[in-house]
């Protein structure tokens, strides 16, 4: 797997959510780790199909899923992650892999992206163990939230 597969989306996160949410990430290091999966934790799953085959992965805590959906919906304050939250966030990963497609397309890579899934620990346990290229992204006053590729 190479690093720079995961550049388009990180590229493409730092543009999003900084018109979104007024926020700039700060990247973290480029690492090759297990997907996360543990209670309070949720991942959305973008799968991604064409010349790169495979899934690109939000990871964020519940928390911190709680306060980015909250920006989004202009500051209301949302205490659990219901079907309308699940789906704002959703959109976010959404935003940011379409982003990345196009930069893929510039770059003569040609990929679709699917419908986002919400991975919670129940679903999650069919990518324990599974090696992806992570990035962790800071996002002040909001929490961790991390990329993780995982393309053939």
């Amino acid at each position: 797997m190479k690093a720079e597969v995961i550049n388009p989306f990180l590229e493409s996160a730092r543009s999003v959510l900084e018109q979104l949410i007024q926020v700039r990430p700060t990247m973290g290091n480029l690492g090759l780790q297990e997907i996360k999966v543990s209670q309070d934790y949720i991942h959305i799953r973008i799968g991604i199909t064409g010349q790169m085959t495979g899934n690109v992965m939000f990871g964020l805590p519940e928390p911190v899923a709680l306060k980015l959906v909250s920006v989004m919906m202009g500051g209301f304050a949302v205490s659990e992650l219901d079907e309308i939250s699940e789906s704002a966030i959703s959109e976010l990963g959404n935003m940011i892999s379409g982003n990345a497609s196009t930069l893929l397309y510039n770059q003569g890579i040609h990929i679709d992206i699917t419908p986002p899934a919400v991975i919670r620990m129940d679903t999650a346990q069919q990518y324990a163990r599974a090696k992806a290229l992570t990035v962790p992204l800071f996002l002040e006053q909001i929490g961790e939230m991390n990329i993780q590729v995982i393309v053939a």
